[in-house]
């Protein structure tokens, strides 16, 4: 049968999103009017009820909307063609989720059409719902002559005004989605912004853009680099007349260009998630993120609301500088939802680490009744809906805790903000991914109330994350001593990606690589030179190197009963009193981001190219020591990890032959053994 398309493989399923992601997109909205693309015209009614609105949404795409046809035809198919009218020489367009299937029912649908084979909306002159079997036409439309689909469209370029602002054309994508190349911007403004508004020209009377990353920051430099931004809320080019970039302190237009009225260009596949904000106050930290309160009598009420994933939590407090957003002696709220439940836990962060004791004290991201003082935060709401977390508390502005900060009534408050994962193993919050840069103050006890909050959008970037950067492996027989140092873990693609375990934030380098996994073979000796630090007073940067049959690690940090459960194979040893004390510990070695923002990291294609952006700074001395022989005794599969912090290392497999034959035998072992314990399962 002409036009049939059968889909295969990633592609398909990429594509299946795609159509679901589209068709769910306009069936959710409510039903204000909403840019459709270019208007195609009516079905044309024969037959079996066939009635609905055709568009153009793109060269290659058509949106069907309020579409119905009774299902009653034979053999009844999309059906387009370039013939002067409806005809057994057109070709099947395959259906909204991307089948060629005979056309079932349908009552007043919204869905798209993409045309089989790369064609065009301008290769064909009409499109019809079509019977195959009678050769008869249920309805059609006819596309007009020089019929011009919706396409991005090329503008001006950035006007250059000062601070080195430039750009090449900027490029409208679709009603939502702006382009600049080449964007250039030496990030000395003050309080700078992407900026959009009405009127002939730039003003104050604007709104930020959230950067290409979501963040509401000041902007940072740019030189030469593409970024896309994403029109906040429900704006669209259709309501803002100029884009530029802005510095709010100084009213200064640093560089602007106008944004024609009319654009044929594509809808926007964004969805906008409209909020009712039931507090009187309100500021966008992020794009995924906003806090609201109220202030009553002693009494603050603070509604966080997140576009999270169910395992990331939100967190949010005052400051531990009353001079700068500093994380160190911040006193915060952890808030998250365990499934239906809702928590807003109070923690005082000592340092950049997760909780843990040092010589006996817990230090780091701990819980306030570990530091001796009480959980002062009183759970009000707590609601996750469309993939956003909303959770209302409860706190006195002074309050009888001594770990905790008193709420400013009297003059700016800065703050501290973060979203990252949870430790699923004990709903601890791991490092966070996103952050601010700079300085954050709220002023929390406002004269007249503000709601400066902007609707949370949702789009396909989250269907399609990016890829992890690829592993590495050490596979080597004439390897047998192995540098152990500190470092960066890479973000999402890293670590996270790599392991799909949450991150500490640092994580081990072997032999210069991002947590390699080593291949040992048993019956030989091999040693760890370790460079994890040496200090244990510092609750960050004091990494033991030790070896167990853990995949977590963090061994110091787990109870008597978690510890006993546990095999440790090297790099701890017993104390007098029976207390694990580890042996393998060095000067510290460490890689840094040598000013880089590290919230870029997830930029780099691979760890290669990021591995190029670091500075590794080391203090004198040799690295401690760790030797092994693996032997029969030994698992085939063991984990390297950090002593003192959990989610730091990965894996060792240990075999018998150093060929790769004998790699790949192991690995099927592995995969039988977990085949068969699977199956037993149903058995």
């Amino acid at each position: 049968m002409a036009g049939v398309v059968r889909m295969k493989g990633p592609s398909a399923l990429v594509t299946l999103l795609g159509y679901l992601f589209f068709s769910c997109a306009y069936a959710q909205e409510d039903n204000d009017e909403k840019y459709k693309g270019k208007y195609l015209g009516k079905l044309n009614p024969y037959h079996h009820q066939v009635s609905g609105d055709v568009w153009a949404v793109d060269q290659y795409t058509l949106l069907l909307t309020s579409f119905n046809y009774d299902g009653n035809g034979a053999d009844t198919f999309f059906w387009a063609g370039a013939s002067n009218r409806p005809g057994p020489q057109g070709f099947i367009v395959p259906d909204e989720w991307g089948k060629t299937n005979i056309l079932d029912r349908y009552f007043n649908k919204d869905f798209i059409l993409t045309l089989p084979d790369n064609k065009k909306i301008t290769d064909i002159k009409w499109f019809a719902v079509y019977d195959l079997v009678t050769q008869n036409t249920f309805g059609d439309v006819y596309v007009p002559e020089e019929f011009d689909p919706p396409t991005s469209q090329k503008i001006s370029q950035l006007s250059k005004r000062s601070h080195n602002v430039s750009s090449e054309p900027i490029v409208i994508l679709d009603s939502k989605t702006i382009s600049i190349p080449q964007f250039t911007y030496n990030g000395q403004g003050i309080d700078t912004y992407f900026w959009i508004g009405l009127g002939p020209q730039p003003s104050s009377k604007g709104q930020k853009v959230p950067d290409e990353y979501g963040y509401m920051d000041s902007l940072r430099s740019y030189n030469n680099e593409d970024i896309i931004l994403e029109l906040p809320g429900d704006k669209t080019v259709f309501n803002v007349d100029w884009l530029s970039v802005f510095d709010v302190k100084t009213n200064s237009n640093y560089g602007s260009v106008i944004i024609p009225n009319g654009l044929n260009v594509p809808p926007s596949l964004i969805k906008v998630r409209k909020q009712t904000q039931s507090l009187p106050n309100c500021v966008q930290l992020h794009k995924r993120y906003q806090i609201a309160w109220e202030i009553f009598g002693p009494q603050i009420t603070i509604q966080l609301s997140g576009q999270v994933d169910k395992d990331e939590y939100m967190a949010f407090g005052l400051s531990g500088s009353e001079t700068s957003s500093r994380m160190e002696g911040a006193d915060v709220a952890i808030a998250y939802m365990d499934d239906t439940r809702g928590y807003a836990t109070d923690y005082n962060i000592t340092a950049k680490a997760p909780c843990g004791k040092v010589l006996g004290q817990y230090k780091g991201v701990c819980k306030d009744e570990l530091l001796g003082g009480l959980d002062s935060n009183q759970l009000y709401t707590a609601v996750r809906e469309d993939n956003i977390n909303i959770i209302t508390y409860r706190r006195t502005l002074i309050s009888s805790d001594v770990g905790d900060k008193d709420f400013p009534t009297d003059k700016p408050a800065y703050v501290v903000w973060a979203l990252g994962r949870l430790d699923k193993t004990n709903n601890e919050p791991s490092f966070h991914d996103v952050y601010p840069r700079g300085d954050v103050i709220i002023e929390l006890s406002r004269k007249e109330p503000e709601n400066a909050c902007i609707d949370f959008t949702e789009h396909n970037h989250k269907i399609f994350p990016r890829e992890p950067w690829q592993k590495t492996e050490i596979f080597d027989r004439s390897v047998r001593t192995f540098k152990a140092t500190i470092g960066p873990s890479g973000g999402k693609r890293g670590y996270q990606g790599i392991t799909s375990k949450p991150s500490v934030g640092l994580a081990w380098y072997i032999e210069g690589a991002l947590i390699p996994e080593l291949y040992l073979r048993r019956g030989l000796t091999y040693s760890f030179r370790v460079h994890g630090g040496n200090n244990p007073h510092s609750a960050d940067l004091y990494h033991p190197l030790i070896i167990t049959d853990d995949p977590h690690g963090g061994y110091d940090t787990l109870s008597d009963l978690a510890q006993s459960k546990i095999r440790v194979l090297a790099g701890v040893e017993l104390t007098r009193r029976g207390r694990p004390r580890p042996t393998a510990v060095g000067p510290l070695c460490l890689s840094k981001h040598n000013g880089r923002d590290r919230r870029l990291d997830d930029n780099f294609p691979s760890f290669k190219k990021f591995n190029r952006t670091l500075v590794q700074v080391c203090e004198p001395g040799e690295g401690g020591t760790l030797v092994i022989s693996p032997n029969s005794s030994w698992p085939d599969l063991v984990y390297y990890h950090s002593f003192t912090h959990a989610n730091m290392g990965w894996k060792i497999h240990v075999v018998d032959s150093y060929t790769k034959n004998g790699a790949i035998i192991h690995k099927l072992s592995l995969l039988i053994a977990i085949a068969i314990v699977f199956c037993g399962l149903f058995l």
